[in-house]
């Protein structure tokens, strides 16, 4: 969700040669990190980041017939 997180997943996978580790936000027309409400408190715009991106994603997945 945030680039902490991306730079963990592609030491624990040893990189990411075929480029399949993304942000879920990179999904949406505002790629970047999902809000933070540990920081930040406002878990309502952390819903809505997370709620845009797996409905960015699984358009996605639909798009390109990744899931039937």
């Amino acid at each position: 969700m945030d680039f902490a997180n991306l730079r963990n997943m592609r030491r624990m996978c040893g990189g990411d040669e075929q480029d399949k580790i993304h942000l879920l936000m990179d999904y949406t027309h505002r790629p970047g990190e999902v809000a933070d409400p540990w920081y930040t408190g406002n878990f309502d715009e952390t819903y809505d980041d997370v709620l845009e991106g797996c409905e960015a994603f699984l358009t996605f997945l639909l798009e390109n017939g990744l899931l039937y």
